[in-house]
C-alpha cells in the first residue's frame, strides 16, 4: 500500500548567528518553529553551515548551546528520536568543515532506519544520538573536507560535505549537507562569464555528486542541500544593469574599484564595485517580484541538469541580508544578491515526491524561512513535501 511521509528539509548558513548571537537567535528559532508548526512534518532534516561563525574558536560554545536549544525545545517535544552530528573539531584543520546536521523523527513515524557506513547495513533508529566534536569514527555519517590541492591558487577553507543515509518506511534516501566556495572578490567575479569562482564550484559539486554516486555503496536517491554559494553571472548582470551608464575605473593596472555613472545625471553613481562592495542604487530590483527578472542570470545549476533538479524558485535571493534587526528585508551592499542556499535533488528522488497534493499528502513548498525577520546574512531555505513510502 502506498503511504506518504511528510518531510521538511531545511538548509541554513548560521555563521552570522554566532557573531551577534543574542540579537538574532531567538527570532531565528521562532521562525523555524513556526515553519515546523505550519507544515507538520514527520521527518525533519536541518543542515547547517559555518557552525560557530567566522570566529569559531571563540564561539563554538555558543554553537553547542544553539543545538541544545533546538533539541530541548518544547516545540520539538513530539519528535521522540533525534540524530545530531556537529563538526566542531576546529583544532583538526585538515578535517574541520563546520557543518552540522540535525534529524528529528516524529513519534507517529514508526518505521525508520539509518545506514551504518562501516558495516554497510541499516539499523532501526531509536532514542537520541548526538555527536559533537570530531566525527571521525562515527559510522552513521560520512564527512569529507574538499582536498587541499583542489584549488592551489585559493585559500583553503572549511568547505566540504556530510552525508547520512535513511530508509523511511521502505524508501531509501541520501541526505547530503554541502558548503561550496564563495566569491572572494567582486572584482574578480565580474571579470569573466562564467567567473573563475563559478568554475571552482562546478568542479566541487561534480566531485560531491560523483562521491555519493560511486560504487562504494549502493546508489540511492539523494537530496543535496546546503550553501552552494551559487552566484548570478556577475559580468552579464552588470552589463544589463549599467546599459545606460558610463564606466569610470579607478586605480591603475590593478583596479581597486569600478564605478558606473548614470548618463546625463550629473555624475550620479549607479553602481560601485570593489573587492567586498557591490553598491547598486536601485537595490529594489533584487526584491521586485521576488527577483524573478534576475533568475536568467542564475546559471550555475544548469550544468547539472543531467543528474539533479530543483523546484521553481519563487523567493528573493537568500543572501546577503542585512544583519541589522531593523532591516530584515534589506540586502547588504557587500555582494551582489544571489540564491546561495538551495535544495537540489536527484531525478530519482524527484520520482518519490507526491505532487498530487491530495488528502494523503500536502503540496510541495520551496521557500525561505523568516522573510520578514532578521535571520542573519542568509535566509534559511526549506523544502516541504510528502514522500511516497511503502508501508509493507
Amino acid at each position: 500500500m502506498e503511504t506518504f511521509t511528510d518531510v521538511l528539509l531545511v538548509t541554513a548558513n548560521v555563521g552570522s548567528l554566532f557573531d551577534n548571537v543574542g540579537e538574532i537567535q531567538n527570532g531565528w528559532l521562532e521562525e523555524l518553529y513556526k515553519t515546523i508548526q505550519k507544515y507538520k512534518p514527520q521527518f525533519i532534516a536541518l543542515h547547517f553551515q559555518e557552525v560557530g561563525g567566522k570566529d569559531y574558536m571563540v564561539n563554538m560554545d555558543k554553537a553547542e548551546n544553539f543545538f541544545c536549544n533546538i533539541e530541548s525545545s518544547e516545540d520539538m517535544k513530539d519528535f521522540d528520536r533525534t540524530c545530531i552530528y556537529v563538526d566542531t573539531q576546529f583544532q583538526s584543520e585538515d578535517n574541520f568543515t563546520a557543518l552540522g546536521c540535525m534529524y528529528f523523527i516524529h513519534r507517529s513515524l514508526k518505521n525508520i532506519h539509518q545506514y551504518d557506513f562501516n558495516v554497510k547495513d541499516f539499523k532501526a533508529v531509536a532514542g537520541h544520538t548526538k555527536y559533537v566534536g570530531s566525527l571521525d569514527g562515527v559510522a552513521t555519517v560520512e564527512k569529507e573536507k574538499f582536498p587541499k590541492d583542489f584549488w592551489p591558487d585559493f585559500k583553503w577553507s572549511r568547505k566540504g560535505f556530510m552525508r547520512t543515509r535513511w530508509i523511511i518506511h521502505n524508501q531509501g534516501l541520501d541526505l547530503v549537507n554541502i558548503h561550496l566556495f564563495h566569491d572572494a572578490s567582486n572584482l574578480i567575479a565580474v571579470n569573466s562569464s562564467p567567473s573563475i569562482y563559478s568554475a571552482n564550484r562546478k568542479n566541487a559539486l561534480r566531485y560531491v555528486i560523483d562521491r555519493v554516486s560511486d560504487s562504494r555503496y549502493a546508489t540511492m536517491p539523494f537530496f543535496l542541500f546546503g550553501d552552494f554559494n551559487f552566484r548570478l553571472d556577475t559580468l552579464a548582470l552588470v552589463q544589463h544593469l549599467t546599459i545606460e551608464a558610463d564606466v569610470v575605473k579607478d586605480g591603475n593596472y590593478d583596479v581597486e574599484k569600478i564605478i558606473f555613472e548614470e548618463k546625463d545625471n550629473d555624475h550620479q553613481v549607479l553602481l560601485q564595485i570593489e573587492e567586498k562592495l557591490f553598491a547598486y542604487v536601485h537595490q529594489a530590483v533584487f526584491r521586485k517580484d521576488n527577483g524573478r527578472a534576475l533568475l536568467k542570470y542564475d546559471k550555475e545549476v544548469t550544468s547539472f541538469q543531467d543528474v539533479i533538479r530543483e523546484e521553481d524558485i519563487t523567493f528573493p535571493p537568500s543572501y546577503p541580508y542585512s544583519e541589522d534587526c531593523c532591516q530584515p528585508k534589506q540586502y547588504m551592499n557587500t555582494r551582489c544578491p544571489a540564491w546561495c542556499d538551495r535544495i537540489l535533488m536527484s531525478h530519482t528522488a524527484n520520482d518519490f515526491i507526491n505532487r498530487r497534493g491530495d488528502n494523503d499528502g500536502q503540496s510541495v513548498a520551496y521557500n525561505t524561512i523568516g522573510p520578514n525577520v532578521c535571520m542573519g546574512d542568509h535566509k534559511p531555505v526549506f523544502l516541504s513535501f510528502s514522500l511516497k513510502t511503502n508501508n509493507h
